[in-house]
């Protein structure tokens, strides 16, 4: 059956390559190898053992899937259990670089930091993908845990949005936790919550961002650090 959202999605796809032109992004949100390139990261299970929990909390359709961020590790672990179509946003500078062709493949956004035009494309691509019935993946520390084991303070400057643009689609927290080498294998448990109290017309900004860090840190049972994990990372670096 025609996706009624085709027009729009290659509309919004040539603005897209307008804005990154001489970078290749692929098919944000529809990638046709996607699926493909699920088939074979569940060759992954041979180095990594993963635990779901919390599967039957996510109905069929459209989700936002809110995230820590320990790990690069972290979106793979969270996808190679399901058959979930989950695009996430992912910083230009990947698209750029030698493992791009897995973003690619992976149907992930592009999202240059700070230029407000990349950020209203990434935005509605967004939109556009829970609108298909697929699932959105956010990991609002925007960077890696610098200790590998803490959740740091949310960026709001995406997530927000997102909920503003989609207020009647499903939340839930999403934690991946790392537990060690066992049997040459990597154990990673993934935790997913049952769906958030969200309400984006009644609820402050801030409101919105205690429920998501509260519901990570029990679902994660990790401490948090009231700090940005990128600004940590800035202070280390000129620290050395």
């Amino acid at each position: 059956m025609p996706n009624p959202n085709s027009e729009v999605y290659e509309s919004l796809l040539d603005r897209g390559r307008s804005i990154y032109s001489g970078t290749r992004i692929g098919r944000p949100g529809r990638a046709r190898t996607y699926f493909a390139t699920i088939f074979f990261m569940r060759l992954l299970r041979f180095r990594y053992s993963v635990k779901v929990a919390g599967s039957s909390n996510v109905a069929p359709g459209p989700a936002i899937l809110v995230g820590n961020h320990l790990d690069a590790m972290d979106p793979v672990a969270a996808v190679i259990k399901h058959w979930w179509r989950v695009t996430a946003f992912a910083k230009v500078e990947v698209f750029e670089n030698r493992g791009a062709i897995f973003f690619r493949w992976m149907g992930q956004i592009p999202l240059r930091r700070g230029d407000e035009t990349s950020t209203k494309w990434a935005l509605d691509m967004a939109a556009l993908t829970l609108a298909d019935g697929n699932k959105l993946g956010l990991y609002p520390e925007g960077t890696r845990s610098p200790d590998k084991k803490s959740l740091h303070k949310l960026h709001r400057r995406i997530l927000i949005p997102v909920f503003q643009n989609s207020p009647d689609t499903p939340v839930h927290a999403i934690t991946t936790t790392y537990l060690g080498i066992k049997r040459f294998r990597h154990r990673v448990t993934v935790n997913i919550s049952s769906r958030l109290p969200i309400d984006v017309n009644n609820m402050t900004p801030n409101e919105i961002v205690d429920v998501i860090k509260n519901a990570l840190l029990e679902a994660g049972g990790m401490p948090y650090v009231d700090a940005f994990a990128r600004d940590l990372k800035s202070q280390a670096a000129l620290s050395t």
